[in-house]
């Protein structure tokens, strides 16, 4: 399938909350959606090894009356014609942009509900401290949000590097009152980051993830997952809609909590004049 269709696709599950099972029926739809699409329920179970209740179930996660309306919905994306020459026209850079646009505006269509950011950003306002998690190539994505977020909230902790001291950093966090973690968990999903999502989801935080997908392996771990498409089109990926959804969350968390995002801010904007810490 065409990296195009492949990401059609995908589109379906984002901003879906699914169980691991249905997780396994969304991977098997994105890899055989040629065949899924004119497949009954019963041989996508097969195809997926769930039951077939699980396909229907999943089908309805999705906001579909059953399976054969998600099937519908699936043909008509693995049918749907490629664009026209004019609109993939450009070299390899360009194209990389303008699917990066194209991310921009899903995330955009996917914020049209405010519900799930809005209870993301009420759960991270009211954790102190609040840990934030970014292994590898999120590590300067949580740096970027935790800059920011120090702003407006009196407590933030960085949690961007691995090993036996990433466990400990945790169970800190937590003795010191954490009841939330914002973890940022993009591909190729650390297995450290993974590990510890777990281990933040035994010792009782409650976890918002951004990550690339609904069917993300963080995903599965997180109570609010908010998906931002990652690009994929370059040697290395771009970050483009996660960056951007990490800035809308610290909105969320300002709405969360007005009055004191309010009073930090002046408290912080006085103390930077009187050091002159800008130059304007």
């Amino acid at each position: 399938m065409a990296d195009g269709q492949v990401e059609r696709v995908l589109d379906l599950f984002q901003g879906a909350r699914l169980t691991p099972t249905q997780r396994r029926i969304a991977q098997s739809l994105v890899r055989h959606a040629g065949a899924a699409a004119f497949m009954s329920a019963a041989e996508v179970a097969e195809l997926a090894e769930v039951s077939q209740p699980s396909v229907t179930r999943f089908a309805m996660a999705l906001g579909y009356d059953g399976f054969p309306a998600l099937r519908r919905r699936l043909r008509d994306v693995v049918t749907q014609a490629p664009p026209a020459e004019g609109a993939a026209a450009g070299n390899e850079l360009q194209r990389a942009v303008r699917a990066e646009v194209a991310n921009l505006r899903h995330l955009a269509d996917q914020l049209a509900d405010r519900e799930r950011v809005a209870a993301a950003g009420a759960l991270l306002a009211a954790s102190r401290p609040l840990p934030v998690l970014g292994l590898r190539a999120a590590a300067p994505l949580a740096a970027y949000f935790a800059y920011f977020a120090a702003k407006v909230h009196p407590d933030v902790r960085v949690l961007d590097s691995g090993g036996s001291l990433l466990a400990d950093r945790l169970d800190q966090a937590r003795a010191a009152g954490a009841g939330a973690l914002l973890a940022i968990v993009l591909p190729r999903y650390p297995r450290e980051a993974i590990e510890a999502l777990r281990e933040a989801r035994d010792a009782g935080l409650a976890i918002v993830a951004i990550t690339d997908s609904a069917i993300s392996p963080a995903a599965e771990l997180a109570d609010i997952a908010l998906p931002a498409a990652v690009g994929a089109q370059l040697v290395f990926d771009l970050h483009t809609a996660p960056m951007t959804l990490s800035m809308v969350l610290l909105q969320a968390i300002c709405d969360a909590a007005p009055a004191e995002a309010q009073h930090r801010l002046e408290e912080f904007e006085r103390s930077a004049n009187r050091r002159h810490v800008f130059v304007n």
